[in-house]
């Protein structure tokens, strides 16, 4: 549990930085741009390192159970992800679902981690879910505060095509018919179903 409680640190920490522009531009002003992005990087690879194996590890050692969810929830849990994977791909891309979202990776975050609490009810998910749905919000509250650009990718700005919509839609999809049908149990090690 100390492993993902660190990655978690780590993680969610490196990204509370850009939450505060002055720490942010002091940080950028004495390791540069690029250096800035260095840190930013390893820092959150060495988090997310740490968080995978770190739950990993709590769900093999038997992590307490908080509250037993009922079986059907689970597919809640996988209705909610559909949308999930279509606004990631949103994100990335100028479509009239990010305007109208404005932020659709921290709405994903948001919904993909509400939806696993749903599903599990452990002390290891309830600090992972739990602390990036926390993240999430405190994140969209800043990035209003920041302004309607913040937390926006260059290749996410710009008019969205005709079909633009359609295709996110369907990248999306996609998506989840791969993590339904084999990435989930490859990359996270448990079966949806």
């Amino acid at each position: 549990m100390a492993l993902l409680v660190a990655g978690l640190v780590l993680f969610l920490g490196i990204h509370v930085v850009p939450m505060f522009p002055a720490f942010r531009s002091s940080l950028t002003q004495k390791l540069g741009e690029n250096g800035y992005k260095g840190l930013f990087s390893l820092v959150s690879f060495a988090g997310l390192a740490l968080t995978i194996y770190g739950y990993g590890e709590a769900r093999f050692d038997g992590s307490p159970v908080l509250y037993d969810p009922p079986f059907w929830l689970r597919h809640v849990t996988m209705l909610l992800m559909v949308p999930v994977f279509i606004f990631l791909v949103a994100a990335y891309m100028p479509c009239k679902i990010k305007k109208a979202l404005k932020h659709p990776m921290l709405v994903a975050v948001k919904l993909w981690a509400l939806s696993h609490l749903l599903a599990n009810g452990d002390l290891a998910s309830v600090l992972l879910f739990g602390g990036f749905f926390v993240w999430a919000v405190f994140d969209r509250i800043s990035v209003k505060r920041r302004g309607p650009l913040a937390g926006q990718g260059p290749a996410a700005r710009g008019e969205p095509g005709r079909y633009s919509d359609v295709w996110v839609i369907l990248i999306g999809l996609a998506l989840y018919g791969l993590f339904v049908w084999k990435l989930h149990v490859l990359l996270i090690g448990v079966p949806v179903a």
